[in-house]
């Protein structure tokens, strides 16, 4: 049965989160440039022409970031990926800092919600994004950002269970290596998402 993307990405009852789109995660002074790299190619003009494009709609959006004291209090220790970041010396986000605030290029608009965790893998475990979202009247998810590999994974699992319509548009998306991000997008996503891309977001929303 086909999907009405239209009726899906309705804009009254749909935000768009941008996951770590952040000058720490994606800018110049990032801890993971490889990441920072894949993301230039199509996270940062197709992402910014979304956002735009949610704008102009009425659809609510909602920058998730990562915050990080120098001194790593109240971060996570129990998963290889925070060794691994603290042993590198994963650069500061302190809230408030230009490399925990939303990068540039993505505009961030007064209308726009900036949504800072402490802990954790993904936006969703644990924050404040399901009751803003539930208190917002949303129903339907466009999930955008980084990274494929972890976060936007978590976080699409824990907005299917609960309850909340996930679209992810593959072209503002992205992961490291970039051939395993695309088996992700061919074979994981789909069994939690609508697969779509920009252009036909942009279109559902007519803009």
């Amino acid at each position: 049965m086909a999907i009405d993307l239209s009726a899906l990405v309705a804009p009254q009852s749909t935000a768009i989160v941008a996951s770590e789109c952040q000058n720490g995660v994606l800018g110049s002074q990032s801890s993971l440039p490889e990441l920072a790299a894949a993301a230039a190619d199509n996270v940062i003009p197709n992402g910014a022409r979304l956002l735009a494009g949610a704008r102009k709609a009425g659809v609510q959006v909602i920058h998730s970031v990562f915050w990080r004291r120098a001194d790593w209090k109240g971060a996570n220790s129990n998963g290889r990926l925070f060794v691994a970041m603290r042993k590198m010396g994963a650069v500061v986000m302190e809230p408030g800092s230009e490399l925990a605030a939303p990068i540039p290029e993505f505009s961030p608009s007064p209308d726009d919600i900036v949504l800072g965790r402490y802990h954790g893998l993904d936006p969703f475990g644990g924050t404040d994004l399901d009751p803003v979202l539930r208190n917002l009247g949303v129903s339907t998810v466009v999930v955008m950002g980084v990274s494929l590999n972890v976060a936007l994974i978590g976080l699409c699992v824990g907005l299917v269970n609960a309850g909340y319509q996930v679209v992810v548009p593959r072209d503002a998306v992205t992961g490291v290596p970039a051939d395993y991000a695309q088996d992700m997008l061919t074979y994981t996503y789909p069994m939690v998402a609508t697969i779509s891309d920009t252009d036909q977001l942009l279109e559902a929303w007519s803009v």
